[in-house]
């Protein structure tokens, strides 16, 4: 593709507050960025790694325990994590049954505060626990965990077999999920560590995270066993974001926000494109839509693209001036996955292209159009874009088919 965009973020340098943009490179198309907490994401080494106040994160792909590719822009809403000792499974907070707790390994920060968790078994199941959780409340629960000789792990609602997701810690891998599980998920973090996360609507008070040999967590005898266990996580919401570390009260992560008001000719007013390759966080049907905006802050002059509250849908909404061109809905087959998606708009032949696939054109008649901020959000304050961005790119003049084809696939 010959042409240039007017504006192109490839997220690769920041500062507090700020994301620069690649094109224009005069600082006119840096991004402002917000979040008056900490947060952590996965550094260029694989670590995971504090970021301050107000610091945007470009957080590192991990694929089979290493980091691979570029990093990509990370947003996510806001978060509580409610274990009040994340890292220390020796604090009174924890109840333990049948375990013996020493930090005696690098856990997947790079300090040596991992967990050595023995099993002490002479006549029962070997647990940690705590109450936690209101009853009827949908939870994701997560920990880090490191096998030595213990293969199997397990994260459960107060033991319940509905409720109780059993992990195969050796070979990474789900041994089963409980019928009252909404979803579980093994990530593998490097140097034998994976997280560990089961999601289900509360039942009881209690969680419990315990090891075991054997898969149906049955009664037996040992005292020399171990492995490792570090970073634990109980929030509200329908899957596990990044580890939020504690140390004696629950901290909350604030909502990430990120946008621009832009100089004069980089949104084209009467036509152009708008460009993201972005993948959304796992949700549920319960969640906002979230939304990345060409607008002007108001209802009119609008060019959205939007993961629908539909899973695996997207919705698009093209407002140039007062003419309504379109409010479409795209079937995709992964939200999870990077999807490349293009919305070009020009009188008389606007489209919409997904994955190098047309998916919707248009012939609507418009002028006037007034563009003047790019957000991750809609225009105002709503539908906050909760996920990840590789690539942004705004067009100033719209692009020919065959070039949005090229540039989408």
């Amino acid at each position: 593709m010959s042409t240039k965009p007017s504006l192109a973020l490839i997220p690769s340098a920041y500062k507090a507050s700020k994301v620069y943009s690649v094109l224009p490179n005069d600082g006119t198309g840096d991004f402002d960025f917000s979040r008056a907490t900490l947060a952590t994401r996965i550094n260029k080494d694989g670590l995971i790694e504090t970021m301050g106040s107000n610091v945007p994160r470009l957080n590192y792909p991990m694929i089979d325990g290493v980091v691979s590719g570029c990093p990509s822009l990370l947003l996510e809403p806001a978060r509580t994590n409610l274990v009040t000792y994340s890292e220390d499974f020796s604090d009174a907070s924890w109840t333990k049954n049948n375990t013996n707790i020493s930090n005696s390994v690098i856990s997947p920060d790079g300090g040596l505060n991992g967990t050595k968790y023995t099993l002490d078994v002479t006549s029962d199941r070997s647990r940690i626990s705590r109450v936690i959780f209101s009853i009827d409340t949908l939870y994701t629960a997560s920990v880090f965990v490191k096998y030595n000789s213990v293969q199997y792990f397990y994260i459960s609602n107060a033991g319940a077999d509905a409720y109780k997701t059993v992990f195969d810690i050796k070979n990474g891998t789900i041994v089963s999920t409980g019928s009252s599980v909404d979803s579980s998920k093994i990530e593998d973090y490097g140097n034998g560590w994976y997280r560990c996360s089961a999601t289900f609507t509360a039942a009881y008070t209690t969680l419990y995270f315990n090891f075991s040999p054997n898969t149906n967590d049955v009664t037996f005898t040992n005292t020399t066993d171990f492995s490792y266990i570090w970073g634990a996580q109980a929030e509200q919401g329908s899957y596990a974001t990044s580890y939020i570390p504690t140390q004696g009260s629950a901290v909350t992560r604030v909502q990430e926000t990120c946008g621009q008001t832009l100089p004069s000719g980089i949104i084209g007013q009467n036509e152009g494109v708008f460009y993201a390759e972005i993948k959304a966080n796992e949700t549920s049907n319960a969640d906002n839509r979230r939304t990345i905006s060409l607008s002007n802050n108001t209802n009119d002059n609008r060019v959205y693209i939007s993961f629908d509250d539909e899973y695996n849908k997207l919705n698009f909404l093209i407002v140039v001036g007062t003419t309504t061109v379109t409010v479409a809905n795209v079937d995709i087959s992964n939200q999870n996955v990077y999807n490349k998606i293009a919305v070009k708009y020009k009188s008389g032949d606007s489209a919409i292209y997904v994955n190098g696939v047309l998916k919707s054109s248009f012939n609507d008649t418009f002028s006037g159009g007034v563009f003047d901020t790019l957000k991750f959000q809609n225009r105002g304050s709503g539908e906050i874009f909760n996920g990840k961005c590789k690539n942004l790119r705004v067009y100033n003049r719209a692009l020919t088919n065959k070039e949005l084809q090229a540039l989408t696939s």
